[in-house]
């Protein structure tokens, strides 16, 4: 480089959070940008050499200073984008420069987007991907360093920046002691300790989750918060009316666009402000739905809430959201969103065809397998829980076969079960303590020649009044469509839908994408570096899920949190989720796998995806099958674009590392089982990465932004049943017979709990405007590398593709289990969406 001319640059910075972490929401808590005051000395940035070093470490250049630039014209500057111009002094001993030193010498941190230098002799621009909260120096030991978008794989960084990488990533890891602070960038592990609140209540204390073979799970973020007094293996919970800063690292934060802290602190809300009032208010003035038409009335007109609840409200509510997100208004909440099972049709929802339509194309389409036993077993302990074999019988369902008997309806592969008996009977006893009292149930289906799934029988069990070794007590139902019988039949539905509810949100929803998740976020971050071409691949799969897991521990899944009133299992809810986690297997969330496993598709060489479905028309994995295709095609080529051969993965010291550390820390508890991948072959690299980014992207999205839609309206899946089936003779049973919407409406989910629940699955349904989606960047220059990126944007127009063959699917009138009886489309895996509740969209990462 010539001496005596300037390397000039454009840096951009991105201004605070609009709703600020560590303060309690309020109306005039917007603070305005940090970055809007930088100027003079307050930030320095130093190049550091990629090609010239002293033997340990590349050279350093001098200082170069921030200066606020007046006009800059880029069409990617957001509105709380702010650009500086810097200069840097051209260096013989820098040449190229591979990393760069950025100094906070002011009071204020200040988020760094992007470092762009212009003209490089020899390079052109060169672009530095930083986004990251930069404290002052005061709060760090060591230099924030940021690197060029190149990908190296360790072996091929060049010599002077080897010990900036490795420095960086002794940093992130930390020394695994002390609390944690805001502005700590440490990834740490720990055991879900933090749920329960002994101190304040001993009715309060929960089951520390993970470290122990009853009760396995993956593993969170360590914030270091001291034990509680009564408890030392209890980690202490913060009073979130004081203060929200639960440690996440902070660049895991929200730091985007309002709706995004919005949807965080509509969270925190409801735990702080709604459910506490509506409490309240409801242990004053008990209320119960009547009739369908009062729960149409939340949407159509809404309920009156007295003033002085709504004002308890408003104390820890900024106004802005109260009726964006809680349509809270002038001393009432204001009609719901229309759910969309029923926008078209308020009935159809009942209907035994919409009941089997949405186990393969509702909210958790994730449970229904295929048949090959008859009667259905049980791969309960026997000698714990004693002969849990299904009480179905074959006359039951034999009429109903059109004209099969069992064994050609089995051999034909057309029989299907919603099983759901082995999950919930082990804590069926204790759930029944609480005030839930419910079944853990079994629902038989046969597959018609349209592909569409018809209910031969449900079956309701308890376990044995004289012990578990006894077995089960059961009971069977079948269709029927008039008088009390039909009112039957309905309520057998609704315990169905209840267990399916809580399935689906701790198992399908929480367990299986969020907590699953979330080891591979932390290890990703303190073994693969910046650089590391893995890295660049997942990154975008993880954004904001150590945040919105840590919100959910603080308001959502802890002790007596909104999730405990709100499904049936109570305070055993994350109990059983992780005695259910010790059947989770990391290779079978690959799509392919999950179907072959559940017997809903066979291999067939001669069908696309090599898979064939034996229900031809099962949106969820009809759609589900493309959209794994185009994520593992991508994987495949972005892989081998940087592992041309095995050696290289074996040789990759990071990458072993990185796999190591998932197996054996991040998911500890299961470190022993046989059939985690060994990570010595492209291939398992490939599998491996294309199954996270699955769970990231698709399957949270096919979970998670159907819940308002399907239920909203609470009904068609309630997620609580407050007294068994009523039977002949009893009041109850009187009740059914002359007034069946009231008796139906009495035995699921209560008018509180229906209200905290929408208001919560309303919030949790919605994309943000900022949502980034399965195929784009939020940064066009996230890597140097143009065959990636031209793989990359291939990619985004394959989705495209997908996405036009989704719509299209959606108009034929054919496929019946499309839209259904209720004429609500599928479209919960269509790549894109707007803002809001769309019921379509698949966001990169688990973000809300």
């Amino acid at each position: 480089m010539e001496s005596g001319k300037k390397i000039k640059g454009v840096v951009i910075l991105t201004k605070k959070n609009v709703l600020p972490r560590g303060t309690n929401a309020t109306s005039d808590s917007v603070v305005e940008p940090a970055a809007a005051d930088i100027s003079g000395q307050e930030v320095s940035l130093q190049l550091v050499s990629a090609v010239h070093g002293n033997g340990v470490k590349g050279n350093v250049g001098e200082p170069a200073y921030l200066e606020k630039l007046d006009s800059y014209d880029i069409s990617t500057l957001s509105p709380r984008d702010i650009a500086f111009k810097v200069a840097f002094d051209k260096n013989e001993s820098i040449g190229v420069p591979g990393a760069l030193i950025i100094k906070n010498s002011g009071s204020d941190e200040f988020y760094v987007k992007t470092i762009t230098l212009v003209d490089v002799p020899g390079e052109g621009h060169v672009h530095f991907v930083c986004n990251s909260w930069v404290y002052p120096f005061t709060k760090y030991d060591y230099d924030r360093v940021f690197f060029t978008n190149k990908s190296y794989l360790p072996s091929e960084t060049p010599e002077p920046l080897r010990q900036y990488r490795g420095q960086e990533l002794l940093n992130l890891r930390g020394n695994g002691t002390g609390e944690l602070q805001v502005w700590d960038r440490v990834y740490d592990y720990a055991y879900y300790n933090d749920l329960g609140n002994p101190d304040k209540s001993p009715k309060l204390a929960r089951q520390t989750l993970g470290g122990s073979s009853n009760f396995p799970y993956p593993r969170r973020g360590r914030t270091g918060r001291p034990p509680t007094q009564t408890d030392p293996n209890c980690e202490s919970r913060l009073d979130i009316k004081k203060s929200l800063t639960i440690y996440v690292p902070r660049d895991e934060q929200f730091n985007h666009v309002k709706m995004s802290d919005f949807l965080a602190y509509g969270l925190l809300s409801i735990a702080q402000a709604i459910k506490p009032a509506l409490e309240s208010y409801f242990d004053e003035t008990p209320g119960e739905f009547d009739s369908f038409q009062d729960v149409l009335d939340l949407y159509k007109g809404g309920l009156k809430l007295p003033k002085e609840v709504v004002d308890n409200i408003k104390k820890d509510v900024p106004s802005e959201m109260l009726e964006e997100i809680f349509h809270i208004e002038a001393g009432q909440f204001i009609k719901y969103p229309l759910p969309h099972v029923i926008k078209e049709d308020t009935s159809a929802w009942r209907t035994d065809e919409e009941f089997g339509r949405e186990m393969v194309a509702g909210v958790n389409p994730l449970v229904i397998r295929r048949l090959e036993e008859f009667p259905p077993t049980s791969k309960l302990n026997p000698q714990v829980y004693g002969n849990q074999t299904s009480k179905i019988t074959e006359e039951h369902i034999l009429n109903h076969l059109d004209g099969l008997v069992v064994h050609e309806a089995l051999k034909s592969k057309r029989l299907f079960i919603l099983d759901l008996h082995d999950a919930f009977m082990p804590y069926l006893r204790r759930i029944n303590t609480t005030p839930t009292k419910t079944y853990a149930t079994r629902t038989l289906l046969f597959l018609k020649d349209d592909s569409t799934l018809k209910p031969l029988a449900i079956e309701l069990s308890l376990p044995h009044p004289k012990g578990d070794i006894y077995g089960s007590v059961s009971k069977v139902y079948t269709p029927a469509e008039n008088g009390v019988e039909n009112t039957i039949w309905q309520l057998a539905k609704a315990y169905v839908a209840v267990n399916d509810s809580g399935y689906h949100q701790l198992i399908s929803h929480w367990l299986h994408t969020h907590a699953v998740i979330e080891p591979f976020v932390i290890v990703t971050n303190r073994q693969l570096s910046v650089v590391h071409p893995i890295y660049k691949l997942l990154q975008p799969h993880f954004r904001d899920t150590m945040n919105i897991n840590s919100l959910a521990r603080q308001a959502l899944i802890n002790a007596d949190g909104p999730l405990e009133l709100t499904v049936f299992p109570r305070k055993y809810s994350m109990e059983m989720s992780a005695v259910i986690y010790k059947d989770w297997v990391f290779p079978e969330q690959a799509l392919p796998a999950d179907l072959l496993k559940r017997g809903v598709a066979i291999k067939d060489p001669n069908s696309p995806h090599g898979l064939r479905l034996l229900i031809e028309d099962y949106p969820y994995a009809v759609d589900g099958l493309e959209i794994w295709s185009a994520i593992h095609s991508w994987v495949e080529e972005y892989c081998s674009y940087y592992y041309k051969t095995d050696d290289i993965i074996q040789k990759d010291s990071e990458l072993q590392a990185w796999w190591k550390e998932l197996v054996e820390v991040g998911h500890g508890d299961k470190k022993n089982e046989p059939w985690w991948p060994k990570m010595q072959t492209r291939g398992e690299l490939v599998e491996s990465c294309a199954t996270v980014i699955w769970i990231a992207s698709a399957l949270h999205a096919a979970v998670n932004f159907g819940q308002y839609p399907y239920a909203g309206y609470s009904p068609n899946r309630p997620t609580v049943s407050r007294q068994f089936m009523p039977v002949e003779g009893t009041a109850e049973y009187e009740l059914l017979r002359t007034d069946p919407e009231k008796g139906f409406l009495e035995t699921i989910t209560a008018e509180l709990q229906t209200l905290i629940g929408i208001s919560l699955i309303e919030i949790l349904s919605r994309h943000t405007s900022d949502e980034v989606y399965l195929g784009q960047t939020d940064t066009p220059e996230w890597t140097a590398e143009v065959d990636t990126l031209q793989a990359f944007e291939r990619f985004g127009k394959k989705l495209d593709v997908i996405g036009n063959r989704i719509m299209s699917r959606n108009t034929d009138p054919n496929l019946k289990n499309r839209v259904g009886p209720v004429k609500f489309p599928y479209t919960l895996l269509y790549p894109t969406s707007g803002k809001g509740l769309t019921s379509k969209g698949i966001p990169n990462s688990v973000s809300i």
